[in-house]
């Protein structure tokens, strides 16, 4: 196990890399200039004067040097700086990501306690009216899109309830009520999502498991139904769950650009949607590696996980 952790990690330093590069070449690809937008703001400005800003920023160089030297700086742990704010990039996100961490947080640990019970009764009451409602949740939640449910939540709240995201963060230590104001529609509305995945595939998992010779074999001997179903079945029917949910949270940190969007949520997605309407490249390479960082790892994760559901797995 630790030989395939270590190879693991050796891995993630070029698949980084890789990344760095894909991402440096597709932002450069979108049309705009950060010097442009700058000007924008400051009003006339002459030539020369836009030479200046060029070179102040860095961005007067040849791709490849400005590559190369963003590189060299990350390896050292210097992502740069914003070329927008000019801050270092890597404060920006780190003080964004308690925000995202906790929306995230809450929108997984709401999607498994959901799907997981969910998926188990209505594959134990296949064809019944808890199955079928169950897969019409299911289907719901994979069909509605996160951004008109969320569009469509704030407006029916405000409207008949008078209520409407907070303007201003506040953090779980300074007020945990007026935070928990904050995150519950939007965790609530992420969760739904991955649920309704997790859902699914726990069904179909389960279904599956329960035709086996050895379940059938231990509903001859007796065993109480609560132990054929949560100690031989659904250990069982974990390992493709595990993989899809834990997939998911990756599809997690990309929802949360949209979600932190529209519920004014000062996280990492607000973050990089604002780095890339204003074409602040260092900003969202930064960004980006950070979203790689955290699929790479997440995947390890679960991986790892699938030896202790399953212990003939073994990873040499």
């Amino acid at each position: 196990m630790q030989r395939f952790i270590i190879r693991r990690l050796i891995v993630i330093l070029p698949v980084l890399l890789l990344l760095s590069l894909l991402v440096f070449i597709i932002i450069h690809l979108v049309p705009g200039d950060v010097v442009m937008l700058i000007v924008a703001e400051q009003g006339n400005v002459r030539q020369e004067d836009l030479a200046g800003i060029r070179k102040e920023l860095g961005v007067d160089k040849p791709l490849h040097i400005q590559y190369l030297n963003w590189v060299g700086g990350a390896l050292k742990g210097d992502f740069g700086r914003s070329l927008w704010t000019r801050q270092p990039t890597w404060d920006m996100l780190r003080d964004r990501i308690p925000v995202t961490l906790e929306l995230a947080l809450l929108s997984y640990s709401l999607a498994l306690i959901i799907a997981i019970p969910i998926g188990v009764l209505s594959a134990v009451r296949q064809d019944t009216w808890s199955d079928y409602l169950g897969r019409i949740f299911a289907m719901s939640g994979l069909s509605i899109p996160d951004f008109w449910l969320a569009t469509v939540a704030i407006i029916f709240l405000s409207i008949y309830m008078g209520w409407s995201p907070p303007l201003r963060y506040v953090g779980p230590f300074d007020d945990l009520g007026q935070n928990f104001s904050q995150f519950w529609l939007p965790s609530l509305i992420l969760g739904y999502r991955l649920a309704s995945t997790g859902m699914r595939m726990t069904r179909s998992t389960m279904l599956e498991v329960l035709r086996q010779d050895y379940i059938r074999t231990a509903w001859s001997k007796g065993l109480r139904e609560r132990a054929v179903i949560y100690r031989h079945a659904l250990k069982n029917a974990m390992i493709p769950v595990i993989t899809i949910i834990g997939r998911q949270f990756t599809t997690l940190l990309g929802g949360t650009v949209i979600i932190e969007t529209i519920f004014l949520l000062p996280g990492v997605g607000r973050l990089t949607l604002d780095a890339i309407l204003e074409r602040d490249y260092t900003q969202i390479q930064t960004n980006i590696m950070f979203f790689g960082l955290i699929m790479l790892l997440s995947n390890l994760v679960v991986d790892i996980s699938y030896a202790w559901f399953d212990p003939r797995i073994r990873y040499e």
